[in-house]
C-alpha cells in the first residue's frame, strides 16, 4: 500500500510517500521544509515532488495520512484541505492522525513515560503524555508552560525545546512530525474517521458583531 502523508500542524510543511507492507514502513521520498508562513504555499508542491520523487504518480495512492493537529488555525486547515482534496479526486480513504501521536510514534523505545509539547504560539503550548511504549495516556491540551503539573521530565515536539527551561523538562527527538510517524500514528484497520482539526481553542480571527438596531420614535 502506497500511503501519502500530510502535516502542517506545526511550523514544519511535511508531505512523504511511505509504502507499507503489513508491519513493515518503507519511506520512499520525504520533503519538509521549517517554515511557519509557508504552510499554503508549499504543502501542495511538496506532496507532489514527494510522490514524484517515488517513481509513482498520484493514481498509485492507496490512501493519504493527515496530521489533524492539534495546531494553529490557518496553517492545519491547508494541510487539511490540500488531502481532502486529493483524496476526494482520487476516490481514495484519507485516514486524521493526532499529530502528537505521530511525533510520539518517532521517539526511540523507552522504559518512561513522555511528554510530547509542540508551540501553541501565545506562550502556550499543545501536550500530551505518553507511556513508554508510546500510547497516548492524556490530552491533547493546551496550556502555558508554567501551569502545566506533570512529574514527566522527558518530553519531544517543538514545545520542548522552546520551553525547556520553564517545563524543567529534558527535550529529545523528534521535534516535528515525520510521515514515516503519521503512518504509524494511523489506524489502517478500521474506516477512517471524518478530517476534523484538533484546534483546541477559537481561531483569533472573529467575524463582525451583529448590528445594532436603530430605532426612531
Amino acid at each position: 500500500m502506497l500511503v501519502l502523508a500530510i502535516d502542517t500542524s506545526t511550523p514544519a510543511v511535511t508531505a512523504g510517500l511511505v509504502a507499507v507492507d503489513g508491519d513493515t514502513l518503507e519511506s520512499r521520498g520525504d520533503r519538509v521544509t521549517v517554515d511557519p508562513r509557508a504552510h499554503g504555499e508549499l504543502i501542495t508542491p511538496h506532496a507532489l515532488e514527494a510522490v514524484k520523487a517515488a517513481g509513482v504518480t498520484l493514481r498509485d495512492l492507496d490512501a493519504i495520512v493527515c496530521g489533524v493537529g492539534p495546531g494553529p488555525f490557518t496553517g492545519l486547515r491547508a494541510g487539511m484541505a490540500t488531502a481532502a482534496s486529493l483524496a476526494h479526486a482520487l476516490g481514495i480513504p484519507a485516514y486524521p492522525v493526532c499529530s502528537l501521536d505521530a511525533i510520539a510514534a518517532d521517539v526511540a523505545p523507552g522504559e518512561a513515560p513522555f511528554l510530547v509539547l509542540t508551540d501553541a504560539r501565545r506562550r502556550e503550548v499543545y501536550w500530551a503524555t505518553y507511556a513508554a511504549d508510546g500510547s497516548r495516556t492524556d490530552g491533547p491540551h493546551v496550556e502555558r508552560p508554567a501551569e502545566l503539573q506533570t512529574a514527566i521530565k522527558v518530553a519531544a515536539g517543538d514545545g520542548a525545546l522552546l520551553y525547556a527551561d520553564a517545563l524543567g523538562v529534558q527535550p529529545i527527538e523528534p521535534r516535528f512530525p515525520s510521515p514515516l510517524g503519521l503512518v504509524k500514528a494511523a489506524d489502517f484497520d478500521h474506516e477512517p474517521a471524518p478530517l476534523t482539526p484538533l484546534y483546541l481553542r477559537r481561531p483569533d480571527a472573529v467575524g463582525p458583531a451583529a448590528r445594532k438596531k436603530v430605532t426612531t420614535s
